[in-house]
C-alpha cells in the first residue's frame, strides 16, 4: 500500500520525504529536483508496540509499515504534458492515497513556481490538472460503453448512467471522492477506473518554525476551503522538522519540540494519518523470539489476517485466540490475561479489531 506526496514544484515535498524515509531525496531551491520518484519505507510509530516490547521483552521488535512515495511536482498544463505531468499522473496513479503538501509559509528566498504564495491557488491547479486528466480517462470509458448500451445491455446502461454522473461532477471541478454514490456504483463502476481524484487524500499545511504549534492565517483558509471534502488536514513545519532529524540524542529533539509548544514529531502524526488514511489497522503477535505489528485492511477476518503472516495460516485456519490490547496492558502479560478470562477463541467470522494480540491455529 502507497501513499504519494504530490504537490507544485517546491513547496517542500522532498523536504517532507527526508523526514519520514531514511532515503534521501535530493532537495534543492529549485522547481522539478524530483525527476523520478523515490520510494520510502516507513515504520509507523505505536506506542502498544513499545508497551508490549517492555512486557514481553522479545529478541526483536518489528512495527508495522507504510510505503510513501515521493512525487515529481505538478504545474498548470500537467494533463496536457507540461512541465513532467505525463510521467508524474502515472506515477500518482499507481498509489493508493494522496498526501497533498501545500505551502503555507512566506519566504521571499525560497522560489515559488507561480511568483507568489497561495495555498488555495496551488490546490486548485493541482485539482483541474487531476480533474482533466480523470475526465479524459471516463470520457475514453463512456465511447466504449455506449456502443454496448445501444445493443441493449443492462449492465452497460446502468454502467453509462454512472460514468454520466462523474463526468458532470468533474466538469463542474468536483472530485470523484466528493460525489455521492452506492457503495455497490464505486466498487463495480469506479474503482476498476482507478481514478486519481478518487483517491482519499491528506492535506499537509507546510508552515514555518513559529506556526508549527498553533498554525496560521494560509492554514485556516486551507481547512475552511476543504471543510466538505471530507479530507484530513495536518499542520506541520518541514524545514524544522528536517533540523529535529538531524539532532543526535532522543533528549534534545524532545528539548526542541517542548520549544516549539508540540508534544511529539509531527512527521509521526503524518505517518499515523497516511496508514489510517490507506484504511489500514494493526493487530500484534508478541512472543520471547518476535513482538510484531501487523497490517490488516480495516474489516478483516480472522483468516485474511492469519493469512497476512503467510497464505498457508488463511488456507487452513482452525480458529484465533485474541486478547485485546488494552487487557493485555491491564494485566501485564499473556498468562494473567488468560487466567483473569480475557482471552477469547475467536472463527472464521471474527473481525479482527485494531489491537489485537492474537495467536492463529491453523492446519495443513
Amino acid at each position: 500500500m502507497k501513499a504519494g506526496i504530490v504537490g507544485l514544484p517546491n513547496v517542500g515535498k522532498s523536504t517532507l520525504f527526508n523526514c519520514l524515509s531514511s532515503a534521501k531525496a535530493q532537495s534543492a531551491n529549485f522547481p522539478f529536483c524530483t525527476i523520478h520518484p523515490n520510494i520510502g519505507v516507513v515504520n509507523v510509530p505505536d506506542p502498544r508496540l513499545n508497551r508490549l516490547e517492555t512486557l514481553v521483552d522479545p529478541e526483536k521488535v518489528i512495527p508495522a509499515t507504510v510505503e510513501i512515495v515521493d512525487i515529481a511536482g505538478l504545474v498548470k498544463g500537467a494533463s496536457k504534458g507540461e512541465g513532467l505531468g505525463n510521467q508524474f499522473l502515472s506515477n500518482i496513479r499507481e498509489t493508493d492515497a494522496i498526501i497533498h503538501v501545500l505551502r503555507c509559509f512566506d519566504n521571499d528566498n525560497i522560489i515559488h513556481v507561480d511568483g507568489s504564495v497561495n495555498p488555495i491557488r496551488d490546490k486548485e491547479t493541482i485539482d483541474i490538472e487531476l480533474q482533466l486528466k480523470d475526465l479524459e480517462a471516463i470520457e475514453k470509458r463512456i465511447e466504449k460503453v455506449k456502443r454496448a448500451a445501444r445493443t441493449g445491455n443492462k449492465d452497460a446502461q446502468k454502467e453509462l448512467a454512472v460514468l454520466e454522473v462523474l463526468h458532470k461532477s468533474l466538469d463542474a471541478a468536483v472530485s470523484i471522492r466528493a460525489i455521492e454514490l452506492t457503495d455497490s456504483d464505486r466498487l463495480t463502476y469506479v474503482k476498476p477506473l482507478q481514478l486519481i481524484t478518487d483517491k482519499p487524500v491528506l492535506y499537509v499545511c507546510n508552515v514555518d518554525e513559529s506556526a508549527a504549534a498553533s498554525g496560521n492565517f494560509y492554514v485556516e483558509q486551507v481547512k475552511t476551503t476543504v471543510a466538505d471534502e471530507n479530507a484530513q488536514v495536518l499542520v506541520l513545519a518541514v524545514a524544522t522538522e528536517a533540523d529535529i532529524n538531524e539532532l543526535e540524542t532522543y533528549e534534545e529533539r524532545q528539548l526542541f519540540l517542548e520549544d516549539l509548544g508540540i508534544d511529539e514529531p509531527g512527521a509521526a502524526k503524518l505517518i499515523r494519518s497516511a496508514y489510517k488514511l490507506l484504511n489500514l489497522e494493526t493487530y500484534f503477535t508478541a512472543g520471547k523470539k518476535e513482538v510484531r505489528a501487523w497490517t490488516i485492511h480495516a474489516g478483516a477476518t480472522a483468516p485474511q489476517s492469519a493469512g497476512v503472516i503467510h497464505t498457508d495460516f488463511e488456507k487452513g485456519f482452525i480458529r484465533a485466540e485474541v486478547i485485546s490490547y488494552v487487557d493485555y496492558d491491564s494485566f501485564g502479560s499473556e498468562q494473567k490475561a488468560k487466567e483473569a478470562g480475557k482471552a477469547r477463541v475467536e472463527g472464521k467470522d471474527y473481525i479482527v479489531q485494531d489491537g489485537d494480540v492474537m495467536h492463529f491455529r491453523f492446519n495443513v
